[in-house]
């Protein structure tokens, strides 16, 4: 029997033995059809079965088999390695995409290639729209590999038939390919796109993969993406565009040159209906979905994209590191704000007052719903780009609401309780003024907030102690007080920090909110916000009602401001310099802060919180809460009333004869009764008064007088008030007094003067002293130096080093200071 294949076996004994290895070893004999001889164990020759036909099939199956395993094998791992070395440049860069509370675009950024590429989420790919792209460009987009083998070899075989190129073959995944990496249209282009294709599909999903494609597409000029050419033709998102619209989006990409929307509107219809009966042939949507789809008019034009709230767009883009942000922003308020802010910094201009900021937060969900950094972004002269809402400035008086709610809570005041507004030292050389360089004498508590009154601000805060009240800050994330919390004094209070409007108008929300501090949210990426308790909610409330009263001295003058003001209670601050005008004010409903001033820190004359920021407070209230008819806020169950004495504000007591009702916080405020008046033994034309030890038997009488204080005394007598005074104490009498010494005030113990050699300017002594002083007698290094009437200024000049400065009354009591001189050229 002769071999079906003469020489065969000859040829394949001389395949080299590394080749065999690599075949399995094959025994090239059993091609032979003749019968072989294999010695046994014996030697003798055992004959071998000849292989059927079937057997020798079955055997060169699995040969091949093999032969593709070992192939795939070397492919994958040569394409781990290609993919190793060549990595896929997949690092897009997106244009920020900024949404309202309603999904409306209010603000949008070109990408750093100057492109609008607005990234399409997943969940923003509609079934619809999937569906259309993927039937339009690629049938079996789900099931191949990136490559469709069956593609090519029908576009290579219509193309060879037609002499010219009919159809291509390239997938989604191809096309994704060739737009993230631009080459020239040859082979060599198709094999790397071929190879970038299996690229995409090792490293993300189908979905992903047709998200990439939604995202890059050519829609002419430099608009890439269906949700930017959604956006920019439509003015919708993705997921809302019809059949017909998504339809006529499918068919730019192939031809981004010759089919432009709002240009060849009537070409891109024709072209959308020749696509949408083809659906229609292979039953791809319903047959009205396609008549309504045919009947649809496109009337797309290219539109401006929105540009509204851009300092926010940039700060959140910044914080969060996403191009798509969803905000809480209301965008009929945003538009009128924004035009408000512009119009009303434009009348300020020959104020030389150049910008402003406004923040509104919604108290129900403690969301900011308007948000503009500046008058115009688009003004580089004055800075627009600059955000004002999160500028560090000085807040002025902005604080002082809150100092007088802890020092309710604390027990230390009421609403009538009344405090000393006259020239005071604090120490270290701070002696602070008003804003007006008056000082008012005696007032309340509600008085010193209405009219914001600086000397009782930082009495109050003395006595709250500066570490409670920057605590509470930087629980209501005031971030450049905690940096600074070891440097802040009592200055604070009227202004000496660092503060931003997103914070004060955050912590203003916290009044409408019962003295709860919630952080503002900006956006639904926000994480849970945070609640801290700042103040009571009786202090909160009677803190309300006082800053709710219209007969202030820093309630607009223009009636236009108040005509249709729906009831709001607000504060304003200046800061030192006039650089910086607030107003910040709040109702049940909306907070709303504004910030007047210039970026470059530059004061103005005109520049103030009440005559500046405070009119358009008031015309911002106009427009979001026009003639508003709500409930205000009700006092807590747990507030209470009591008589408290007109001349102190403490609750009565006998000697009380003018009264009036007071908020109190049961077992919280101070229960102390008045203590204004005391008992006093005189004379009977009393002209000397009488202690316990001098008391004569017979000839005095007692009598009420109002105590009155060594440093109002001093403020009564420079403005010549008369007061009652306490007769002198009785000359003959020989007690020692321990008690009410003079208080010297100036020069300040323990500082330092620093004094010219050439032209030395001399010290004032002054002191404070009980009523019944008439002289006091003033010793340098315990030499005398001069005997006065308590009231008199005295001036010295002292030589270089320690000074020792002594003062004592008539009465024998006495306080010593020392102060250091330095004598410099100046």
């Amino acid at each position: 029997m002769e071999d079906d294949h003469p020489g065969a076996s000859n040829w394949l004994v001389k395949i080299p033995a590394k080749v065999k290895v690599f075949f399995g070893q094959i025994n090239v004999k059993f091609f032979s059809k003749k019968n072989r001889k294999r010695p046994d164990n014996s030697g003798s020759a055992i004959p071998v079965v000849p292989l059927t036909r079937k057997q020798r099939w079955l055997r060169r199956g699995k040969k091949w088999l093999k032969r593709t395993a070992i192939l795939i094998v070397v492919m994958f791992l040569l394409f781990l390695l290609m993919n190793k070395l060549f990595p896929l440049k997949d690092d897009l860069a997106y244009s920020t995409l900024v949404t309202d509370n309603r999904d409306e675009v209010i603000f949008a950024s070109l990408t750093p290639d100057e492109k609008w590429r607005m990234k399409t989420e997943l969940n923003e790919i509609s079934p619809l729209l999937q569906n259309t792209i993927v039937q339009k460009e690629d049938k079996y987009f789900f099931r191949h590999p990136g490559v469709n083998p069956i593609a090519i070899v029908k576009s290579g075989f219509k193309n060879l038939v037609r002499w010219r190129r009919v159809s291509g073959a390239s997938t989604i995944t191809m096309q994704v390919a060739r737009m993230m990496e631009k080459r020239p249209r040859n082979f060599w282009s198709k094999m790397v796109e071929c190879f970038r294709a299996f690229q995409l599909e090792w490293k993300y999903s189908k979905k992903e993969i047709l998200q990439l494609y939604l995202n890059l597409a050519p829609y002419g000029g430099n608009i890439e993406g269906v949700k930017s050419a959604s956006v920019i033709y439509f003015n919708k998102m993705p997921d809302h565009l019809s059949l017909a619209e998504i339809t006529a989006l499918s068919i730019i990409p192939n031809r981004p040159v010759s089919l432009v929307l709002g240009r060849n509107n009537d070409l891109i219809v024709q072209e959308r209906n020749r696509w949408l009966r083809k659906f229609a042939r292979d039953n791809y949507f319903t047959k009205k979905q396609i008549e309504d789809a045919l009947n649809e008019p496109l009337t797309a034009v290219r539109r401006a994209v929105p540009f509204h709230a851009p300092h926010l767009a940039y700060k959140l883009r910044k914080r969060l590191g996403t191009e798509n942000i969803h905000t809480h922003i209301d965008l009929n308020m945003q538009k009128k704000t924004e035009q408000m802010v512009y119009d009303y910094i434009r009348s300020l201009y020959l104020k030389n007052i150049k910008n402003g900021s406004v923040v509104i937060v919604d108290n129900e969900t403690h969301r900011v719903i308007t948000y503009v950094g500046s008058a115009d972004f688009k003004d580089t002269s004055d800075a627009g780009q600059v955000n004002g809402a999160m500028a560090i400035r000085q807040p002025g008086s902005t604080l002082k609401p809150l100092l007088y709610g802890l020092c309710i809570d604390e027990g230390l005041l009421t609403p009538k309780r009344m405090m000393n507004d006259v020239s005071t030292h604090f120490g270290g050389g701070y002696m602070p003024e008003n804003y007006d360089k008056k000082f008012n004498g005696y007032v309340t508590l509600e008085y010193a907030l209405d009219h914001s009154l600086n000397i009782p601000a930082v009495k109050a805060l003395q006595q709250l102690g500066v570490e409670k009240l920057v605590n509470k800050l930087s629980d209501c994330n005031f971030t450049q007080v905690q940096k600074d919390r070891n440097k802040l004094g009592l200055s604070m209070i009227l202004g000496g920090c660092g503060a931003t409007l997103e914070e004060l108008t955050g912590l203003y929300a916290s009044c409408a909110n019962n003295g709860v501090f919630v952080q503002p949210s900006y956006c639904t990426l926000d994480s849970s916000a945070k609640r801290v308790t700042i103040m009571s909610s009786e202090a909160n409330f009677m803190i309300a009602e006082m800053l709710s009263k219209v007969n202030r001295p820093d309630f607009p003058l223009s009636w236009e401001s108040s005509v249709h003001l729906p009831r709001i209670a607000w504060k304003t601050g200046t800061s030192y310099g006039r650089r910086d005008a607030w107003s910040i004010g709040f109702n049940k409903k909306y907070t709303v802060g504004v910030w007047i001033g210039n970026f470059n820190g530059e004061g103005a004359p005109d520049l103030s919180g009440a005559n500046v920021a405070t009119p358009l407070l008031f015309r911002i209230f106009n427009t979001i809460n026009y003639d508003a008819d709500q409930e205000w806020f009700t006092a807590p169950a747990t507030l209470q009333q009591r008589k408290v004495c007109s001349v102190t504000g403490m609750p009565v007591n006998e000697f009380c004869t003018d009264q009036m009702l007071d908020y109190f916080i049961p077992l919280h405020s101070n229960a102390t009764l008045c203590n204004h008046k005391q008992e006093v033994q005189t004379d009977e034309k009393e002209t000397i008064s009488y202690c316990k030890s001098c008391l004569p038997a017979s000839g005095y009488k007692t009598k009420w007088y109002k105590m009155t204080p060594p440093e109002m005394q001093r403020y009564f007598d420079e403005n010549h008030i008369v007061y009652d005074k306490i007769p002198p104490h009785n000359p003959q009498c020989e007690r020692v007094f321990t008690e009410g010494a003079p208080v010297i005030t100036s020069p300040r113990g323990g500082n330092e003067y620093y004094i010219s050699k050439t032209s030395p300017e001399p010290l004032q002594l002054s002191c404070e002293t009980a009523t019944d002083v008439s002289r006091v007698y003033w010793y340098i290094n315990n030499k005398l130096y001069k005997s006065a009437p308590p009231k008199e200024k005295i001036f010295f000049t002292p030589a270089e080093g320690p000074v020792k400065i002594s003062c004592a009354d008539d009465k024998g009591r006495n306080q010593n200071i020392w102060v250091t001189v330095k004598l410099v050229d100046m």
